[in-house]
């Protein structure tokens, strides 16, 4: 038997390597690094903040008390002041969620929809481009924006009677919305692309009105899109705290009482932090059957 002849023989199963033989091994190793990375470092910090939860402060020495209690989850469900800004939290995340999604919608419906093809790559870049300038710069320079005597907004508003809104709840949700309106955006755009012309067609031969057609062809069919969406906006506004304490003015969300609490009482504000994330879990189990977590 030649050289050449043995180098085009064809190799048996046995005589190629271990990771081909071995598909899932080959699998395992590939996503072993990240998957222990995510375990450990994002799950573990959950589970070290969860457990913190139910420790307790040594009101003498300040010393942390690893006893097992229910007592900062008491007291930040029995607090007044801890419920109002628990349910300000909340509707702060839903009017910003509604907000990225009035706005969204018809944007995302225009690139995808009416702009011409060629142009859809700027369109999205356009959107894109916030992303690329630091959260603190775009939040400060919405604090200059929303100035009282100073700000753009103020002079923009001042001729018609209405004045800058200044810092506070709305200059939080406005900010906000700006901030996470590109998240938003892309997932609905992406829904409205892969719409198939034909069903709009088909809607129209049937005599249907543009409108009738957008509600009841094309809303149903992006809605996964939209809920994955206000997945982002939703819990990205919910664990938000700095843009609150730079624009917020007085306004405490439950990121900044997290924040106050962090050093004395390191306990109390991990059962606080512990809040928006079962909010969070709440709603994602909510949607779990609508097919949105797959269009995240």
């Amino acid at each position: 038997m030649t050289a050449a002849t043995i180098s085009t023989a064809p190799r048996t199963p046995d005589s190629r390597g271990f990771w081909y033989r071995h598909p899932r091994a080959r699998l395992g190793a590939l996503l072993g690094a990240p998957m222990a990375w995510l375990v450990v470092v994002y799950l573990g910090s959950l589970a070290a903040l969860f457990i913190t939860a139910f420790w307790t402060v040594d009101g003498f020495t300040g010393a942390i008390v690893h006893t097992f209690t229910f007592e900062n989850f008491i007291d930040a469900f029995t607090t007044p002041a801890y419920l109002q800004t628990m349910g300000r939290t909340v509707l702060i995340a839903v009017a910003v969620t509604v907000i990225c999604f009035l706005i969204a919608l018809p944007l995302a419906f225009f690139m995808a929809r009416i702009a011409a093809p060629r142009f859809r790559p700027l369109l999205i870049a356009m959107v894109l481009t916030p992303l690329w300038a630091s959260y603190l710069v775009k939040v400060y320079a919405w604090r200059a924006m929303l100035a009282p005597e100073t700000g753009v907004l103020n002079s923009a508003l001042d001729p018609l009677g209405l004045g800058s809104p200044g810092y506070g709840l709305f200059g939080i949700i406005i900010t906000l919305s700006y901030l996470w309106l590109p998240y938003m955006i892309l997932p609905i755009y992406a829904a409205l692309v892969r719409l198939p012309v034909s069903m709009l067609d088909a809607s129209a031969d049937l005599g249907a009105k543009s409108l009738r057609t957008f509600r009841s062809v094309v809303l149903p069919l992006v809605a996964p899109s939209i809920i994955a969406g206000s997945i982002f906006t939703f819990s990205l506004s919910l664990g938000d705290y700095i843009t609150a304490q730079i624009v917020g003015g007085k306004v405490v969300m439950l990121g900044n009482v997290v924040q106050q609490n962090y050093v004395t009482n390191l306990p109390f504000a991990a059962a606080v932090a512990t809040l928006p994330v079962i909010v969070v879990l709440g709603y994602l189990a909510a949607v779990r059957r609508t097919g949105a977590l797959e269009n995240l």
